[in-house]
């Protein structure tokens, strides 16, 4: 139990499940004002177009962060429902978790948890912010993307379909599975930590990278829009509450 705690909470400064607006609530707007020389309005625009999209439709992402990170899922904002995995490594050891969105029922599959062929719910309100495990409820974009992007400024067009800006990681904290704590470390460098971006063809989210001040780049691609996301509820036996040592070990 304590090495799933570790190996999940360890990843703090790696992408992750991270507050995102419900499917039907609006996305945030990008800044139209940057901090230093004029508003660059049609970057702002099709940014802003690009991140609302993300709540109207399918798509697939793959987010990273060195070699030790890597977060796969397919997304129904829509339909309200996802599945995601997660590989954390160490030096040590290795750690897989499948997370399965329903509405708002999450259910995971977590090493020493859970028994095989069986999925173990998760009560998403007591899992801490920041920690990492792949979907939670009402946040089902596991990058929250939407929220992280309403967080940039300096927002600048860098030829064709790419743009490039700051994100200010005080405002958004829990956001790409950042916790507090790491972006405090971060000192002044979390207001202005730069990303960059890039639109596909019809306008629509294609990579997003983002420079965090210690530790290597978070990159997430995004494709499959519009695609069937296959998602369905375990069978009743297949069922079991996750233990209250569970949630003691993320320290909530």
């Amino acid at each position: 139990m304590v090495t799933v705690a570790v190996a999940v909470a360890g990843c703090d400064n790696s992408t992750a499940t991270s507050p995102t607006p419900a499917a039907s609530a609006p996305a945030p707007s990008i800044a139209a004002t940057p901090s230093t020389g004029a508003a660059d309005a049609g970057a702002v625009s099709a940014l802003s177009k690009a991140t609302a999209l993300l709540g109207t439709t399918s798509f697939a992402l793959t987010a990273t962060s060195g070699s030790g990170f890597k977060l796969t899922g397919a997304i129904d904002p829509v339909g309200s429902k996802a599945n995601a995995q997660l590989t954390a490594s160490g030096p040590n050891a290795e750690i897989n978790i499948k997370t399965l969105l329903i509405g708002n029922d999450l259910y995971a599959q977590v090493p020493g948890i859970t028994k095989a062929g069986t999925w173990t719910h998760l009560d998403g309100s007591r899992l801490p912010a920041g920690v990492t495990i792949g979907l939670r409820p009402n946040q089902i974009d596991p990058v929250g993307t939407a929220n992280l992007l309403g967080a940039a400024t300096d927002v600048k067009s860098t030829g064709g379909s790419s743009y490039a800006g700051t994100l200010d990681l005080t405002k958004a904290a829990g956001l790409a599975g950042l916790s507090q704590v790491t972006i405090d470390s971060y000192g002044t460098a979390a207001s202005k930590v730069p990303f960059t971006t890039t639109l596909d063809d019809q306008g629509r989210l294609s990579k997003l990278t983002i420079t965090v001040p210690q530790g290597a780049p978070i990159e997430v691609t995004y494709s499959g829009y519009g695609a069937p996301v296959d998602a369905t509820a375990p069978a009743a036996a297949e069922i079991t509450e996750a233990p209250a040592s569970f949630y003691n070990s993320l320290g909530s």
